[in-house]
């Protein structure tokens, strides 16, 4: 066997509104389906899907190390605007000029990578040395 892709990342909330708008809303993705306490959507050709939980069922933010996101499009200070105008707090490592941090409102650790840099190709620690 040999896996080929990865179809979704399941997310546990505490506030499916508020989750929702931040996913929806702040990044983009857009809703495949939803239920009461169930959300679906779209990351390119991935899924992210945020589950609804109560308190005493999971903590949220800890179940993950983070998320790392592609853009198509912006720079880093537009990117930064973007995220900061929301009300976001951003985050950056020194001398990495390839992405930017930041939390979700459940506390989830989100990284946002640059048009053109990706984690996953062969190429991708020559073009963070070169910029």
């Amino acid at each position: 066997m040999k896996v080929s892709g990865l179809d979704h990342l399941v997310l546990h909330v505490r506030d499916m509104a508020r989750a929702r708008k931040f996913y929806v809303d702040v990044l983009g993705m857009t809703i495949e389906r939803e239920n009461s306490w169930q959300t679906f959507m779209h990351c390119g050709s991935q899924g992210v899907a945020l589950f609804e939980v109560k308190d005493s069922e999971f903590l949220p933010g800890h179940d993950l190390n983070h998320l790392a996101l592609v853009v198509d499009e912006g720079d880093r200070d537009s990117i930064k605007g973007t995220l900061e105008a929301a009300g976001t707090v951003v985050e950056a490592r020194d001398g990495d000029p390839t992405c930017l941090y930041f939390d979700d409102p459940d506390g989830h650790r989100i990284q946002i990578l640059y048009p053109g840099f990706r984690a996953f190709t062969s190429n991708a620690r020559e073009k963070a040395a070169v910029a």
